[in-house]
Formats: C-alpha cells, structure tokens, sequence
C-alpha cells in the first residue's frame, strides 16, 4: 500500500494529504488470479520492503473491530517514509491493520486515518469486504489509554485512484471522523494494482 504524500496544513495544524494522482496503491503482493481471488477482489501489492516505523509510545489507537464484515486487528502505528510515502504493514500478514500516525489519533478532533490489506500472502486481508459497510454500521476503535470509542458509518466511496478525494479524506473536520481505507476496483495487470480505492467515512459515536 505504498503512497505518495504531499504535507499541508489544515487551521494551523500539519496534516497529511495523498497526491491526487497516486492515491493508496500496493494493494496486493501477487496477481489476485494466481491466489484464486475473483477478479473484482481488491488486492494488495509487494510492500515487504517498505518500513514500519519504530515502536510508538503516546497516544494511540491499538485496535479496529468492524463486526459486520468481522473484520479484528491490532493497529501498528505508522507514518512517512524518507521516499515520502506511507508506511504500511507487509503484505505477507495481510490481516494487520495500521493507523497512519500523522493524522489524529481516534476520538480526536479530525479524520483519523486507518489503513488494511485487502489480500496478500494468497489469503484474505483484514479489509477484504471494506466495501460492504452502508451507513449505520459500527467501527470499533480501542485505545492505548484504556478508552474504547464507537464510530458510525456515514458513507462509503469506491473511486478511481486518479480521483481520489484528497481535501474529504484528510480536510480539516469539526469534530472527531475516522477513514478506513483500502483498495478495490479492475486488477492492473501493468501496475500490479487495482486501480480503485474504497474509502469508508464515519463520525464518532461515542
């Protein structure tokens, strides 16, 4: 899930935004068909050799549960690496999940940023069925200071990569949102990437 990054600020904080035109890509690591993946499956692309960032230790989110599509994992915390993309987890542990740490952290004022495989390793990732989430669905966040938070969907998107909608993802908010996002869409067999991304929108309930 390799992606390019541009750093604007958004009222005087810094946040993080995606180039329009590479928006999240390594979305799978093999051709979904030689992991026998329909061919509408999102997918995941070689990430083995993209950093993770070193252990991190202030206030952050430690786990995502989406119960409809029993979607459970811990959350590394990653950010930005020196060729200015996004650290994500190896696409050999497919189920891992990972919230960018440049954005907020969960609960906070913003959007919260949180980022899955969709396949990798020849088996299912952790936001494989991202896509059938409706608004209304919940989105459990646990953090490391004990408090567990429950967002609701408020809309789902899947989008040509090319158009992804950078100032809705990452813009300035009111109040506290988090973003899942994942990848979906036609296989490119070119690219070795698919060349959508499906983008879940929710708002803190609790």
């Amino acid at each position: 899930m390799g992606m390019s990054v541009s750093i604007r600020k958004f009222g005087g904080a810094v946040a993080t935004a995606l180039v329009l035109t590479v928006a999240l890509t390594g979305c799978s690591s093999d051709d979904p068909a030689a992991q026998g993946l329909p061919q509408g499956a999102p997918a995941t692309v070689q990430a083995d050799d993209v950093p993770i960032t070193a252990p991190y230790d202030g206030l952050r989110p430690t786990r995502v549960r989406v119960p409809k599509i029993e979607a459970d994992s811990s959350l590394l915390a990653v950010a930005v690496d020196s060729a200015g993309q996004i650290a994500v987890p190896t696409a050999s542990k497919p189920m891992q999940a990972a919230w960018f740490r440049l954005s907020p952290v969960p609960g906070a004022v913003g959007p919260a940023i949180i980022l899955g495989h969709v396949d990798g390793d020849a088996q299912e990732g952790i936001f494989a069925k991202l896509g059938q989430l409706v608004k209304g669905d919940e989105i459990i966040v646990d953090r490391s200071d004990g408090q567990v938070l429950k967002f609701v969907v408020s809309s789902e998107t899947q989008i040509p990569k090319e158009q992804f909608p950078t100032d809705a993802v990452y813009g300035k908010t009111d109040k506290p949102e988090l973003r899942l996002i994942t990848c979906g869409g036609v296989f490119d067999h070119a690219a070795h990437s698919y060349k959508d991304n499906v983008v879940v929108y929710a708002d803190l309930k609790s």
